[in-house]
């Protein structure tokens, strides 16, 4: 069994459709949509609303860490824009869903990114096309396990939930072969983002599931330029599958 695997793949659907080529199957680690590119700031749905030279402010605010001054900024063009922010938002992310899911091979398994909208999903995912979460699926024989998602965090991104009810999706897998998520387990190492010069959120549960349980591989994205992209823990090889945009590129296992 081929598999390939990709995350964070932020509106290439040029590579995602061959992102499945000579592979059985496909796995999608989240970050379908892309709203502001950080090395180039004129794409994206925040750039298509308001312009890259407002995207070029937004995003020097964000990488100083001054947060409040960026969502002051962005409250301010949402108000000149007009209209309920969100309607703004899901009209220009159910556009690039609409590309993305055209390009999407099939089969292929996935799960949400902290990016994404899951309630837009349900009107691209075609035949093949198998959306987990909190969920199971056997795949060449192996049981892999999804949980989608990101934790709460400072940048108030679509799909963040609370510690609590993301320990409890990672509970509800038991024990599983592989296990597949968009965001890491909590090690220093796989968080921190060598050009962002920042930790992102990872997750505590899934750290403890791994040491646990001990599946073959825990593979996950999220962390765009991670200090390390691959740590052993016993027998489990953690893997961060790469920044699809930048690459074009899926991660190759067989088993």
């Amino acid at each position: 069994m081929r598999v390939h695997v990709v995350s964070d793949v932020h509106g290439r659907a040029d590579a995602l459709a061959h992102a499945a080529d000579g592979a059985d199957v496909l796995i999608c680690l989240g970050d379908l949509i892309l709203f502001v590119d950080y090395d180039d700031h004129s794409q994206g749905i925040f750039p298509e609303l308001f312009g890259a030279e407002q995207a070029s402010r937004f995003i020097a605010l964000r990488t100083a860490g001054r947060f409040d001054e960026a969502r002051a900024l962005s409250a301010e063009l949402w108000a000149a824009l007009g209209g309920d922010p969100r309607e703004h938002i899901e009209r220009m992310a159910d556009k690039q869903y609409a590309e993305l899911f055209a390009a999407m091979p099939t089969p292929a398994y996935l799960t949400y990114g902290n990016v994404d909208v899951p309630a837009l999903w349900a009107g691209h995912v075609r035949e093949g096309h198998h959306v987990l979460d909190g969920q199971t699926a056997e795949i060449g024989g192996l049981t892999v396990g999804f949980v989608g998602g990101g934790l709460r965090s400072r940048y108030r991104t679509p799909y963040e939930i609370s510690d609590e009810d993301y320990a409890a999706k990672v509970e509800a897998l038991g024990e599983v072969d592989v296990l597949c998520s968009h965001i890491p387990p909590a090690v220093p190492e796989l968080l921190y983002d060598v050009v962002a010069r920042r930790f992102e959120r990872g997750s505590e549960a899934l750290l403890e599931a791994i040491e646990r349980t001990q599946p073959r591989y825990a593979l996950f994205g999220h962390v765009h330029q991670p200090l390390a992209a691959r740590r052993r823990i016993g027998r489990t090889e953690c893997i961060n599958v790469g920044h699809f945009r930048r690459s074009g590129k899926p991660f190759v296992l067989e088993w």
